[in-house]
């Protein structure tokens, strides 16, 4: 009877230690796949400020496609890699400060030719249609909204961009050079962007944001703020 307890308990014990086995091995792939998800394909980011209003909120997180606008190598059968386009929402390194990162959207691309009258895009000779953009009420700016220009500049802007837009203009225009990017903010009258900063360079650009997974209204009465369900998996475009 002793034994065949004993070898009962020994049994039990060993398919105990087989279900842990099985438990960490399968944690262990979940973190393997995890690890690969956030280094090379998605990563979560925290929109903190209100230049891309109204197609993302202060307070809103989203999921960064990282592989978009990755170059191109042995997985391009399987990934969609491809270029940066106009209107594109993008997320890179800033310019002047690459340890931060900026969201914005593509308006100019290589080739491209762009400038501002009252504070809307004229691109390549045709004024752009842009509904998903916004005019907050505020002070005439004419650098902001004549961009380029140069009988008047801005206190935001880069002194470097200052005179180097200086050279770059061309009949009233500024052409977009190989590799750079024009991108301003949605939220047009409160956005320092490349009017205010120079282009973006391709090898700056990380991702592209492609939904939001969770909204958190900052400005509300309780201090950790009131959650936005409404935006939950709003995708991004």
């Amino acid at each position: 009877m002793m034994r065949r307890m004993a070898a009962a308990l020994v049994a039990a014990q060993m398919l105990l230690l087989e279900a842990i086995g099985q438990v960490l091995a399968s944690l262990a792939r979940l973190t393997v796949v995890s690890l690969f998800v956030i280094t090379f394909l998605l990563q979560p980011s925290q929109i903190p400020t209100g230049s891309m209003e109204p197609t993302m909120l202060v307070g809103d997180y989203v999921l960064v496609n990282k592989q978009v606008f990755a170059p191109a190598g042995r997985w391009r059968w399987l990934l969609p890699y491809r270029q940066p386009r106009r209107d594109d929402i993008i997320v890179f390194h800033y310019p002047v400060d690459p340890r931060e990162l900026l969201v914005k959207r593509v308006i100019a691309v290589s080739g491209d030719r762009l400038h501002l009258h009252r504070g809307a895009v004229v691109l390549n000779g045709v004024p752009l249609q842009e509904p998903f953009t916004r005019y907050t009420p505020s002070d005439r700016n004419r650098y902001r909204d004549e961009f380029p220009e140069l009988e008047q500049t801005d206190p935001g802007v880069d002194a470097a961009w200052w005179m180097d837009l200086r050279e770059r203009m061309r009949n009233g225009e500024l052409p977009v050079p190989e590799g750079g990017y024009f991108a301003m903010g949605d939220n047009r009258n409160n956005s320092q962007d490349s009017r205010f900063w120079g282009f973006v360079p391709r090898s700056a650009i990380l991702g592209e944001p492609l939904l939001v997974y969770l909204s958190v209204d900052t400005h509300g009465t309780t201090p950790r703020g009131r959650m936005r369900p409404e935006r939950s998996l709003r995708v991004l475009h």
